[in-house]
């Protein structure tokens, strides 16, 4: 059985903070980026975590780097611990397959998020109002419905709570002009790359988002890129619009605990060991899918 880290402790390195998912440490000039099994639901950490959803994440995400490289620059500088500074050896039951060693830049405020399909929040708001974070789009369109053209939908980051929808020009406010048209224009083409890649393989990338840093003056890719945490994974042979389609994610705890009397606040409660089977099952169905 594969041992669930659910928390990293690296006495002798700092901690600069733990996100839901990941532990970050600074080790000299760089980043140490330990993806844990931990998650959460519904902005709330679960108390169990789930067996190497740390280490599938991270394959995943280095997989896309790597692929995206021809497009934007990403903050990797190593991905093994032989690799690492000789400090962080002792940890590598820790930190093997999980974690990354990178550059340290200065992250963007903004969430860059891309839709080619009307789900979540923003089949919400089009319900309601024909618009996608204000973004006008056409009558009539179904739930799950594929988009004619992407769209670039940002979101501000929240430290705690929900991030919030924004338009591009409250993002322009943010960030200023040019940095805004250049988040935008690398977005959408990672998105429209990472879209026929999976496509072959079967797979809809219903939306995702994107971080990105200033690292020496020019803006990289930075964070996780298009694991099933950051993105919707759907089916083409099971996709139907007209309604919420099977994703490959963390739904099946989602359906789980929206079936108990919980409001969703903290402490959440623990997983069931069927529910925590399936869900990393389903985690590594769509990193076999992805890269082969």
């Amino acid at each position: 059985m594969e041992k669930v880290i659910v928390e990293t402790n690296l006495p002798d390195v700092k901690l600069l903070r733990r996100g839901k998912v990941r532990d970050v440490y600074e080790v000299g000039e760089h980043l140490l980026i330990v993806a844990t099994d931990r998650i959460s639901a519904f902005d709330v950490v679960l108390p169990n975590g789930i067996a190497g959803k740390g280490k599938v994440l991270t394959q995943i995400s280095l997989h896309w780097f790597d692929r995206m490289k021809d497009i934007i620059e990403n903050h990797i500088v190593a991905t093994e611990v032989k690799d690492y500074p000789a400090l962080l050896h002792k940890y590598r039951d820790e930190l093997e397959g999980r974690s990354m060693l990178v550059k340290k830049a200065d992250p963007k405020p903004v969430e860059c998020i891309v839709r080619g399909y009307l789900s979540g929040s923003g089949w919400k708001e089009y319900k309601s109002r024909g618009t996608v974070c204000g973004i006008a789009l056409p009558a009539g369109l179904l739930e799950s419905s594929r988009l004619s053209e992407p769209i670039f939908t940002p979101s501000t980051k929240a430290e705690e709570g929900h991030d919030v929808n924004i338009s591009f020009e409250q993002m322009r406010g943010i960030v200023g002009d040019e940095t805004a048209e250049k988040l935008k224009d690398a977005s959408l083409r990672i998105y429209g790359k990472a879209r026929d890649i999976a496509e072959d393989k079967g797979i809809i990338i219903a939306d995702t988002k994107f971080e990105f840093g200033l690292y020496e003056g020019k803006l990289i890719l930075i964070d996780e890129i298009l694991t099933p945490d950051s993105s919707r994974f759907w089916s083409m042979k099971t996709y139907e619009p007209g309604k919420g389609q099977d994703s490959y994610d963390k739904q099946i705890v989602r359906d789980y605990l929206l079936s108990l009397d919980w409001d969703q606040t903290y402490p959440g409660p623990a997983l069931p060991a069927d529910i925590v089977e399936k869900a990393i099952e389903r985690y590594r169905e769509i990193y076999r899918i992805i890269t082969g």
